[in-house]
C-alpha cells in the first residue's frame, strides 16, 4: 500500500475539516537528497528529507536480495519512509494548534 492509498483511504472516512493530506505534506518538503553509500551498500537507499522549517526526516529502503534492487523502486520506497515518519510529526502539530498548546516557552524553560 502506498501513502498515497493510505491518504485517500483517510480523506474517504474524514468526518471534520481537521487533517494532514498528503499533498499538504508534499507541499511542506523543501527538499529530497539521496546519500552515496559504500559500494558494499549500493543496493540501500538513504533519503533526508528536508522540510520548509529545515526540520529533516531520513527514509531509507532495502531489497532483502541485493540483486532484486532498482534505483527508482530504492528512491520511491525511501521517499514514501520519509513521509511515513514525517505524518505523526505534523499531525502531532496541529493537535497542538488545535487545543492551543505551545511548547515554545516550555522548551526554553518559560512558565
Amino acid at each position: 500500500m502506498t501513502v498515497k492509498d493510505d491518504d485517500e483511504a483517510a480523506k474517504a472516512v474524514q468526518k471534520s475539516p481537521f487533517r494532514i493530506s498528503l499533498e499538504y505534506i508534499e507541499s511542506q518538503i523543501d527538499d529530497d537528497m539521496r546519500l552515496q553509500l559504500p559500494d558494499d551498500l549500493e543496493h540501500v537507499t538513504v533519503l533526508l528529507m528536508r522540510f520548509k522549517n529545515g526540520f529533516v526526516v531520513i527514509g531509507k529502503s532495502a531489497p532483502v536480495d541485493p540483486a532484486n534492487y532498482n534505483p527508482e523502486l530504492g528512491y520511491r520506497f525511501a521517499r514514501e519512509d520519509a513521509i511515513r515518519q514525517a505524518w505523526p510529526l505534523f499531525a502531532f502539530a496541529l493537535r497542538n494548534e488545535l487545543t492551543d498548546i505551545s511548547i515554545t516557552n516550555d522548551v526554553r524553560g518559560v512558565t
